[in-house]
């Protein structure tokens, strides 16, 4: 079986959101040790920004007119699905950016709905298949905070997975993630202490369950 990771944090060292991955991860491979894990870092090896722009135009191009970057975006598109239709589960780590989606994630999706396999009308490329999502957020968003209603990304890609692509779709979230950094979040730190230990039990959970899917 495959796992195929996908990694948004522009970061190595100290990255929230690859910290809670590693334990999915590792829960796999504790169950799966001679399987694979294909590992597709966004945040530090990005998607070129413009390959959907010329990835769009390729399809509305005749074939015999397309250009040498048309082709090269449409591959790239290509292989994204390709990645997706090997995996036999898929762990997708992100932070939130800005209140939104990582420009990186949103440059991936867009170019994957390039592919004819994940168009508009064509079937969910991912039905029925496990997916874990990670979100880290630095603060927190929740209901009755000054920020509820400020994250733009986990609901956008609550739908692209679950409902657009039809993924068996597990969140695994943490917030707070700043707590420790920002002193105006001191008084958070007990707070933050439990929901960081309850993400990491989640994310133990979820990896065994994935694993043994």
């Amino acid at each position: 079986m495959t796992l195929l990771r996908i990694d948004a944090s522009i970061r190595i060292e100290g990255s929230a959101s690859r910290e809670i991955a590693d334990i999915v991860e590792a829960e796999w491979r504790a169950v799966r040790p001679g399987d694979t894990v294909i590992a597709r870092h966004l945040g530090t090896d990005p998607i070129p920004s413009d390959a959907w722009t010329k990835a769009i135009f390729a399809n509305w191009t005749p074939v015999d007119e397309r250009t040498s970057d048309h082709l090269a975006a449409l591959s790239v598109g290509k292989e994204l699905v390709d990645e997706l239709d090997a995996a036999d589960a898929i762990l997708i780590a992100t932070p939130l950016y800005n209140f939104g989606v990582s420009q990186h994630v949103k440059t991936w999706i867009d170019l994957i709905i390039t592919d004819p396999r994940a168009a508009n009308g064509a079937p969910p490329i991912l039905a029925g298949k496990p997916v874990v999502l990670v979100v880290v957020r630095g603060g927190s968003y929740a209901p009755g905070t000054p920020r509820e209603g400020w994250d733009h990304s986990t609901g956008y890609l609550e739908q692209i997975l679950g409902k657009v692509w039809g993924a068996d779709l597990t969140v695994v979230e943490r917030e707070f993630t700043l707590v420790g950094v920002n002193p105006a979040l001191d008084e958070f730190k007990e707070l933050a202490d439990k929901l960081n230990s309850d993400a990491k039990a989640s994310a133990t959970k979820i990896g065994q369950v994935i694993a043994g899917a």
